[in-house]
């Protein structure tokens, strides 16, 4: 993944799931790296550490008590639903072929896939693994639009959406940006998900908190969350697990990585130090949810930028996402009255439209091969804001016709009397005592 991909070539031909166990780890000409396979691993770990148990605990801590559980079973579902559908389809769909739109299913059931063998876009570590390590942000990507409409939704609509959202948006998105799509040939750039992740995750977000409405109680009662400590430690686990996710997005145990990494610890510290800092000066008090909501924003926001930036550039997004952030999750909430029940447009959706454009701006030739606009690159801009507008259009257009088609088989959220009786009990049968 990482922006310094390139075009996919046509995978060898498929000789059987089978040979994965028979193929010998070192064949001849193996350009496997052992150094770069065993950073891969960690980055691997990390990154789905995001989601079990880092957004798990970061989202049920936000939500009330009587939610707790079902939020936690919405992070489970989605790496459970999506980690089968992506060795089934999804990789190859995603990552096999050149074609502008889509791939191929030439890895169906990851057929053909040898010990040795290695992907285009990952010459240095097995194929396999690279292939584990996207599934795991197919993972996490499904798993963030959950947040938009927590306390409300019905688990069996979840599942039915995620499975079309992954299809139809995911997917194709992965190919266009990563595999060698269309987007790619343009010269997006989007190291680590940006587009991909955040703001396809925001825009569904917010599309779905639109079509299902408003929480009751929302606006008139007390709302607060179960257990920030939860939260907290959830906040921890994603930015630690960043470290993977955008540090491993080079693809090897390299300096990239490493810039990669201090760039991202460098914005989430400005973002959470941004935005507690307008909380202490309009407020008086800069709360524990503001801080650690920058802090994801300077991480959400630094993503697509992180490996074609200098470390310093981390600060200056940091501080750009915990305002413009801020804003999104006040003001412009506000202002279009939607119950983005976790802030996943306005942290994510926004975050990672305003990295996008920032990688247009601050990217360094000596770091990623790409100059932006401060080093005489305006038309950088301009391609990052046609990859921008591209990824809404299709985030928004797709997410809005499965709410549709979703609710046409089952309900999208759950009765009023489920959900004021709460969705732990209503959806799972358990409770927290």
């Amino acid at each position: 993944m990482a922006g310094c991909l390139r075009r996919a070539a046509a995978m060898a031909a498929p000789i059987g799931f089978a040979s994965l166990i028979a193929a010998p780890a070192h064949a001849a000409g193996s350009e496997i790296n052992t150094a770069d396979t065993a950073w891969m691993i960690v980055a691997t770990a990390l990154v789905l550490m995001m989601t079990i148990p880092g957004l798990a605990l970061f989202y049920s801590g936000m939500v009330r008590k009587k939610n707790v559980l079902a939020t936690m079973a919405q992070s489970l579902a989605a790496v459970t639903l999506i980690s089968i559908l992506w060795v089934a389809f999804g990789y190859s769909l995603c990552f096999v072929g050149d074609g502008p739109w889509i791939g191929t299913l030439d890895r169906w059931f990851l057929a053909g896939m040898t010990m040795d063998s290695v992907n285009p876009a990952a010459k240095t570590i097995p194929e396999a693994l690279f292939m584990l390590y996207q599934m795991t942000f197919a993972i996490i990507t499904v798993a963030l639009v959950a947040g938009a409409v927590a306390d409300r939704m019905r688990f069996s609509a979840y599942l039915l959406f995620s499975v079309g959202w992954f299809i139809f948006v995911y997917i194709p998105l992965a190919h266009w940006v990563w595999g060698g799509g269309f987007l790619a040939g343009m010269g997006v750039l989007d190291f680590a998900g940006g587009l991909v992740v955040h703001l396809s995750a925001g825009t569904a977000g917010l599309v779905a908190a639109k079509v299902m409405g408003r929480r009751h109680g929302y606006g008139s009662e007390n709302l607060s969350p179960f257990d920030l400590s939860l939260a907290v430690m959830g906040t921890g686990l994603l930015w630690v697990g960043w470290f993977g996710f955008n540090g491993g997005s080079a693809g090897a145990a390299n300096s990239r990585a490493v810039m990669a990494i201090i760039a991202t610890h460098l914005a989430a510290c400005a973002g959470a130090l941004t935005w507690g800092a307008i909380e202490w000066s309009t407020r008086r008090k800069p709360s524990v949810l503001g801080m650690i909501s920058g802090a994801v924003a300077g991480l959400g926001t630094i993503t697509p930028a992180s490996g074609f930036v200098a470390p310093w550039h981390g600060i200056v997004i940091g501080i750009i996402a915990g305002a413009v952030c801020y804003w999104a999750c006040t003001w412009l909430k506000h202002r279009f009255n939607y119950d983005d029940s976790l802030d996943v447009f306005g942290v994510h959706g926004v975050g990672g439209l305003t990295g996008t454009l920032l990688a247009g701006v601050f990217a360094t030739s000596a770091i990623g091969g790409t100059a932006g606009l401060i080093e005489g690159h305006p038309q950088q801009l301009l391609i990052q804001l046609y990859g921008v507008a591209v990824t809404f259009v299709w985030a928004a257009g797709v997410s809005f016709i499965l709410l549709k088609l979703v609710g046409l088989f089952v309900p999208l959220r759950v009765s009023r009397e489920h959900e004021l009786e709460g969705l732990d009990i209503s959806q799972h049968g358990e409770a927290l005592q």
